[in-house]
């Protein structure tokens, strides 16, 4: 019995010993997961909290538009300020070029004067004051600054009301003091997106200096031409004179037959004397060019033929097209003559016989064309010494010739408002390019004649 309470009461032990464990392990649990779910509950809390920190709340509807509107004002300051030192960079720029285009027109060699679509001066330069004689040109009316009847002022007139650009034009200018300018001149428009006229832009250089200059030398270049004329009138003079002289001393006492030969060369010395004379005086005496219309074609048949008759040992033909051009038909038949026979002379002792081209080429049949006559030939062609000389009056390489027939035919190509020009060919000769202006009254013509079908 006593054994058996032992084996009772030590299992009822057992038992508490087991539950007072499990109590305690239930009590450690318990603690644990509450100490858990309160670190849990506190670090979200605190992420809460800086949510609620950094976001408006939405609890309260008026706090959230007034943090939302300080947030937009907040962007819209600092957009402001970029928008500000944009501009201030913006505006240095902006300075910063204008001070550049304001150092460069006042330091411009060129004069430069800027007229606005009223009339008014709206900008100019030193350069332009002085070579203007004016001070204070901005803001005044151009035409009382340059003068209302003056050259300069017609071409700025002309500029702003029909748009035409003057290049280079060279006019006469008498400023305040009064003494006479040349000034060099370059007016253009300056026309707006639309294509109107907004002003006026003119270019001025003071060219009194260089003028003068230039009148100088045109006089030295003159008197020098002149004592060359005299010279070479003097040369051919004395020498006819002086066989003239030898002849007539010779006459009394000679034969009758020897006498006759002497007078015969004294008349042949005259004749060449007349013939110089006169050959001068088409150089030396002005040229009235009418406006008639003159066919080439006709003129320079007509001097081929001549040539073939006096020189039929030089072969002479005639290719290419031949034009209308304004000016006298005597004075281009002379010279195309002239040209066409010096050709001939020159290759008349060619090996394989000499022989003359004369060629035709209308360069344009525009308004303003032009006709092209190049006379060639085979002959050994012209020295390089004497290719700059070749036009001046009494140069000649010829043994009897009088060094003006050249200068004839520049002086009547010149006056026709053409050119002459000469070179050697690669293959051997020379030729003559001689260009003159096409005859504009050859539309008119045509429409005169279709008028009355």
């Amino acid at each position: 019995m006593w054994g058996t309470l032992q084996g009772g009461n030590g299992t009822q032990h057992l038992w508490e010993m087991t539950a007072g464990l499990g109590i305690g392990v239930l009590a450690v649990g318990w603690l644990v997961v509450y100490l858990l779910r309160r670190f849990f509950q506190s670090t979200k809390e605190e992420h809460k909290g800086k949510i609620r920190a950094s976001a408006p709340r939405t609890e309260n509807p008026s706090a959230f538009m007034a943090a939302s509107m300080q947030g937009v004002i907040q962007q819209l300051r600092e957009q402001e300020k970029e928008l500000e030192r944009l501009h201030k960079i913006e505006r240095e720029r902006a300075e910063q070029t204008e001070r550049l285009s304001e150092e460069v027109t006042r330091n411009m060699p060129a004069g430069l004067v800027v007229v606005n679509a009223t009339g008014i001066i709206s900008s100019s330069n030193p350069a332009a004051e002085q070579a203007l004689g004016i001070r204070g040109l901005g803001f005044r009316r151009y035409s009382e600054a340059l003068g209302q009847n003056s050259a300069l002022t017609q071409l700025v007139a002309e500029c702003l009301e029909t748009g035409r650009i003057f290049r280079r034009e060279e006019v006469e200018y008498v400023p305040p003091a009064g003494d006479t300018r040349h000034l060099g001149v370059t007016i253009s428009p300056i026309r707006r997106s639309e294509g109107k006229i907004s002003g006026v832009i003119c270019l001025l250089t003071d060219l009194t200096e260089l003028a003068a200059l230039q009148q100088r030398m045109q006089l030295k270049e003159n008197l020098a031409v002149l004592g060359e004329l005299s010279a070479g009138i003097a040369h051919e003079f004395k020498n006819a004179l002086a066989t003239i002289s030898g002849y007539a001393q010779l006459i009394p006492e000679s034969s009758p037959c020897e006498a006759a030969d002497y007078a015969k060369k004294i008349v042949e010395q005259t004749r060449n004397i007349t013939h110089m004379v006169a050959e001068f005086l088409k150089y030396a005496r002005p040229l009235e060019i009418p406006e008639e219309c003159v066919g080439l074609e006709d003129v320079v048949e007509r001097a081929i033929t001549e040539v073939a008759q006096t020189m039929p040992q030089v072969t002479i033909e005639c290719t290419g097209n031949f034009g209308d051009v304004a000016g006298d038909e005597g004075l281009l038949r002379q010279a195309l003559l002239n040209l066409a026979r010096n050709a001939a002379e020159a290759c008349a002792e060619a090996d394989g016989g000499g022989r003359v081209t004369v060629r035709g080429e209308v360069i344009d049949v525009e308004e303003a064309g032009w006709q092209r006559v190049v006379v060639a030939d085979n002959g050994p062609g012209i020295a390089q010494a004497a290719m700059a000389k070749l036009f001046r009056p009494f140069f000649t390489t010829k043994t009897n010739g009088t060094g003006l027939g050249l200068a004839v035919v520049q002086k009547i190509i010149v006056q026709h408002g053409g050119q002459v020009e000469v070179r050697n060919c690669p293959k051997g000769g020379a030729e003559f390019m001689v260009t003159l202006p096409l005859s504009r009254r050859v539309a008119e013509a045509v429409e005169s004649k279709q008028g009355p079908i």
